[in-house]
């Protein structure tokens, strides 16, 4: 059996779902018509079901999320070493079940016993460990200098201001320094 001929019908029909934003497979499944028939209409009127635009975008949302995500995850961990660490001086309630009378006691220590405080400490640094890995502290050498440079040259334009009742001439570029200093000789 022959296919059926494209008429202007489908040609139509392929432009208006392609504007709605349609897949070729979804516009194939609504015309009946195989796939590789609706991108032969689709190419035709110049059209293209190319979604790389969309899927960055979506790449960038789902990676911002998780970003996110993982910033909070690393809070969380830091408030589990720092409660950990509280718990390493506060009082600390110990208690028995047994003996053959299935007797139960507790007493309260002021301090949690040093294995305890051992088990703490180490809950408390694999926290910090993993929160660090998570969301690692920015340690960019290049942006610090940058940073202690416009502090340095903010303190000096104050100096200059001070001493001279206003802000300090326009930069001179160093070709027009080396100019002043030809003429001056």
């Amino acid at each position: 059996m022959a296919a059926r001929p494209i008429d202007d019908k489908d040609r139509r029909k392929v432009r208006e779902l392609h504007a709605a934003g349609k897949s070729r497979n979804e516009i194939a499944r609504a015309l009946k018509r195989s796939p590789s028939t609706v991108s032969k209409i689709a190419t035709a009127q110049g059209l293209t079901f190319d979604r790389a635009a969309e899927v960055a975008t979506a790449t960038a949302v789902r990676k911002a999320d998780l970003d996110a995500r993982r910033t909070e995850m690393a809070a969380t961990l830091h408030d589990v070493a720092e409660r950990e660490i509280g718990r390493m001086t506060q009082p600390q309630l110990y208690f028995e079940w047994g003996g053959s009378m299935h007797t139960y006691a507790e007493r309260m220590q002021p301090e949690p016993t040093p294995a305890d405080r051992r088990t703490m400490m180490a809950t408390a640094g694999a926290a910090l460990d993993r929160s660090l890995k998570l969301v690692p502290p920015k340690t960019d050498p290049g942006e610090q200098g940058r940073s202690v440079i416009g502090d340095l040259m903010a303190g000096l334009a104050r100096d200059y201001a001070e001493r001279h009742g206003g802000p300090p001439p326009d930069f001179v570029p160093e070709d027009q320094a080396a100019e002043d200093d030809a003429d001056a000789e």
